[in-house]
């Protein structure tokens, strides 16, 4: 990294971060005031009162900080390599704006499945229109790359969207998860770019993990604020987004968000063999079912963001392609003996993350 950009690093940063926390008690007020808040009861374990609008501090912190990227002068910012990185910004900006609109919508009118998938479905297409699609990924078995024609490149990149729009949707169970789980991608991410040149870029996630990071504190357990469909819906298409214009490192994310994203593939297989609705909002979830085992809340959220992170570190470990797949095949293993031990396992078999002693 060129060190005479520093100070737009930090900046940008900054101001993510800065503009979320100031947000976030707006945010909280807001939920209140009109009525857009849970309450406990159901799968909700919550006390009191609490604002699902948090979404809007991230959103308001990530525009702001990725717009100081257009407005500071260019002797203070790295250079854009790419003569299409504006245009991809541009989609960027629009489609996490309107998948956040349609997130506060469904806050407040609470849409059934085929309004949200018609949402995300159209939503990606804003990305594909602003040339932020999967057109290639490497081959990890020679040092060239693969190519798919267009139809592929289409059904590709609506599929992925789609898939992490519902994965941080669905993963929004937990007080900090989500938050947490997207801050360590956004991270990853930039360090990514950060080696691969990709300075200009870089500035993007770097802006998604300060406006994160800067909502996490009132969204950890115990929550003062959900983040609410308008915040997963927004992590969720900024994070594919992130993940197309960080160079197609699609392998990158899918090690860092392995576990979320098998725990919906399961989720999907499970609810379908038992004759149930995928898009159905259940206790199934990873997360609920190891707090119905009898772990914290706690504990489980940082038991993911171990996970996560460790799977991110080794993905910026890896210099070779073959290790990657073989890192996502081990992951994949991991991941799936979490979800089939997790499935075993009887309610209350732990308290406080103890095994319960049996008594005789």
């Amino acid at each position: 990294m060129n060190l005479d950009y520093l100070p737009s690093f930090v900046l940008v940063f900054a101001v993510g971060l800065l503009v979320s926390v100031g947000l976030t008690p707006l945010a909280r007020w807001l939920g209140r005031r009109t009525g857009l808040s849970d309450r406990p009861g159901g799968r909700r374990q919550h006390s009191g009162v609490v604002s699902r609008l948090g979404g809007i501090a991230m959103y308001g912190g990530f525009v702001v900080a990725a717009l100081m990227t257009l407005v500071l002068p260019q002797s203070f910012m790295p250079p854009r390599l790419d003569p299409n990185e504006l245009i991809r910004l541009s989609g960027l900006l629009i489609g996490v704006t309107a998948i956040f609109v349609f997130g506060l919508l469904d806050d407040r009118f609470q849409f059934g499945s085929k309004p949200q998938y018609a949402a995300q479905f159209l939503s990606s297409l804003i990305a594909i229109a602003f040339i932020i699609f999967i057109e290639r990924v490497n081959n990890p078995f020679n040092h060239g790359q693969i190519i798919f024609p267009w139809p592929l490149v289409w059904g590709l990149t609506i599929f992925w969207f789609m898939g992490m729009i519902n994965t941080v949707n669905w993963l929004d169970g937990l007080d900090g998860l989500a938050a947490g789980v997207s801050a360590i991608v956004a991270a990853v991410l930039t360090i990514h770019m950060l080696r691969e040149g990709q300075h200009s870029v870089a500035l993007l996630p770097l802006a998604l993990f300060g406006a994160t990071l800067g909502f996490l504190p009132f969204n950890f357990n115990p929550a003062r604020v959900f983040m609410g469909s308008s915040g997963s819906y927004f992590l969720g298409w900024g994070l594919a987004a992130l993940g197309i214009m960080a160079g197609a490192k699609v392998a990158t994310v899918l090690l860092v968000m392995g576990l979320p994203i098998l725990d919906v593939a399961w989720l999907i297989y499970h609810r379908r063999r038992h004759g149930g609705q995928p898009a159905f909002n259940g206790r199934d979830h990873l997360h609920h079912r190891l707090l119905d085992i009898g772990f914290t809340q706690r504990q489980i959220v940082i038991g993911y963001y171990l996970f996560c992170a460790a799977f991110g570190a080794l993905a910026l470990g890896l210099g070779t392609r073959i290790f990657k797949l073989v890192a996502l095949l081990v992951l994949c293993a991991a991941a799936l003996g979490v979800l089939f031990w997790a499935s075993r396992q009887p309610a209350g078999r732990y308290v406080n993350g103890h095994r319960r002693e049996c008594k005789t």
